[in-house]
């Protein structure tokens, strides 16, 4: 009986790391370095190996003193080992989308422990193929390392947890692994990003100890052993970094950063609260089909502890994180699992509280969201591209069928049906969008193409480029660190310096370009022009290559 369930256990992690490789491996080597912070991450990493500094993270010239540098060690090994050019974007975001899959299994490790296999694997689905933990495995960022480290964390808290309950005597407990899991992940959690990690567990353990009243399952953590090693992974990194700062990093990242996102809504990213939740129906699909009812069926069996566990988990974390001023919508990746769990056991033990009026209406507004990508993967192409493209018709038809089939099944009282039905439609759905959708939407990848202007320009040279009128880091990542981001005069400026230099102007810097090229008795000579949308801005720019080859 032990074989059988050892083998299904296998075939179920066999099973997830399929889906996890359908969901992050397409798109991940052909969409373009996205703007704005994963082309800053990538960027400061390729500097890292550049310089051979793996303590100051810098972009250019500019301090990164925001966030610790785990990140930018995790995607350096990833380059060097991968061996591709280090302006190719996909081995920087190797890291995120290893951690997502590993995330994805650690849940189902957390399930087993909180609740049954099926249940596991149901919410490791979930959160696997949920749209926020899909878009952050394609990006060389923090946030899928960060939720690996989180849910590790958890895993400990969870196994203690359990095996510390009265009604658990006959569970084993687990020993000084869980420790050592648990304080590992913190520190390389803090490495990562910061206090997030310790954060998220803190309030979990706060909350279950105060439901509870009984902390005595806390002692399996091993404090005064775990502190000890916490401090002993992360002190090396933190010294240094005040060390070569002069205490600069300390003052920017929890001054300038950390408080100012509590104090105040950060760099135009304030809303009220009930963002995230309000959210949450898009960046949980398609999980979010029973997302909300489950939660309130969860609040119903909090007593029951696997239930008590996960809310513990979401719920404080979740106020904070919506009480905060500065909401970006990745902040409350880190609670997903848990709300993943709490959905996958409403739908397998509470089938029949679930087909309530007010929950089918939340139903039409998902399949509203499906049909909207489905139109979204049709139209997008012609307008932001080359023209309509058949390669839409994939994930157009993937939605359209998600929407009509799963509430069909949802209507028709099959929760699971219906759920099973999302997942797998929703994950074709997001992989071909990625893979055949979103690289076609040439306006968008303005710095691309100015890239393989540079190229056709300048084939046998590395020139210096200077450009006027765009300033997002995917150009300074694709075309070299000592590009200038400057004004139309500056690009004049650069263009009479060296014969063998290369300038890209806006429209709107057209003129003084002009000009000053005229006072200083350049003449330009135009080797193409690209036209498209700066979307981190919402601008309509055409840009236009000179070089002095006439």
């Amino acid at each position: 009986m032990k074989a059988r369930g050892s083998l299904q256990t296998v075939g179920q992690v066999l099973a997830l790391t399929l889906f996890c490789l359908a969901l992050y491996v397409p798109g991940l080597t052909v969409v373009p370095p996205l703007d704005r912070d994963e082309a800053r991450f990538a960027q400061a990493t390729k500097q890292m190996l550049e310089t051979g500094d793996l303590v100051d993270i810098r972009f250019q010239e500019e301090p990164r003193h925001k966030k610790p540098a785990g990140i930018h060690w995790l995607q350096a090994a990833s380059v060097a080992l991968v061996g591709e050019p280090k302006t190719t974007i996909w081995p920087y975001r190797l890291p995120s989308a290893l951690a997502a899959w590993a995330a994805a299994l650690l849940v189902f490790a957390v399930g087993a422990s909180l609740f049954d296999r099926r249940t596991a694997w149901l919410g490791a689905g979930l959160t696997a193929g949920s749209v926020m933990l899909v878009l952050e495995a394609h990006q060389a960022k923090t946030d899928a390392v960060l939720l690996a480290t989180v849910v590790a964390a958890q895993l400990a808290l969870a196994r203690l947890y359990m095996s510390g309950r009265a009604d658990a005597a006959d569970v084993k407990p687990p020993g000084i692994a869980a420790a050592l899991t648990f304080w590992n992940a913190q520190a390389v959690g803090i490495l990562v990003k910061g206090p997030i990690a310790p954060l998220v567990s803190g309030l979990t353990i706060l909350a279950l100890v105060l439901a509870d009243r009984d902390g005595r399952w806390l002692k399996g953590l091993r404090p005064k052993l775990g502190v000890p090693l916490a401090l002993a992974i992360v002190a090396p990194w933190a010294i240094a970094i005040g060390v070569v700062t002069d205490g600069a990093f300390y003052t920017s990242a929890i001054g300038s950063d950390l408080l100012s996102k509590v104090g105040s809504g950060q760099e135009s990213h304030g809303a009220w609260p009930g963002y995230h939740m309000l959210l949450m129906l898009a960046l949980f699909w398609p999980g979010s089909l029973y997302g909300w009812p489950a939660l309130l069926q969860a609040w119903r069996t909090r007593a029951a502890p696997g239930v008590r566990f996960c809310l513990a988990w979401l719920v404080p974390a979740w106020l904070v994180f919506e009480l905060v001023p500065t909401k970006l919508p990745h902040y409350v990746l880190p609670l997903y699992p848990a709300l993943a769990l709490l959905t996958a056991h409403a739908v397998l033990g509470t089938a029949g509280r679930l087909d309530a009026r007010w929950v089918r209406a939340i139903q039409v507004v998902w399949a509203a969201l499906a049909i909207a990508l489905g139109v979204a993967a049709m139209v997008l192409p012609a307008i932001l591209g080359d023209g309509f493209t058949a390669w839409s018709l994939v994930p157009a038809a993937a939605a359209f069928a998600a929407a009509v089939l799963t509430l069909r099944l949802t209507w028709r009282g099959r929760p699971l049906a219906a759920t099973l039905c999302a997942l797998l439609l929703g994950a074709v759905t997001l992989a071909s969008t990625l893979h055949w959708v979103m690289p076609r939407l040439s306006d968008l990848w303005l710095s691309r193409e100015i890239a393989a202007l540079v190229a056709e320009a300048a084939p046998a040279g590395d020139p210096v480029v200077a450009v006027a009128g765009l300033s997002e880091p995917s150009l300074v990542f694709l075309l070299g660190t000592r590009t200038r981001l400057t004004d139309g005069a500056g690009a004049a400026r650069h263009l009479a310096a060296s014969p063998g230099v290369v300038v890209v102007v806006s429209a709107r810097e057209a003129d003084a370009f002009r000009s000053t090229a005229a006072d200083l008795g350049v003449v330009p000579c135009l080797r193409g022009a690209v036209t498209g949308l700066n979307y981190s801005k919402g601008d309509d720019l055409q840009l236009t290559l000179y070089d002095r080859s006439c």
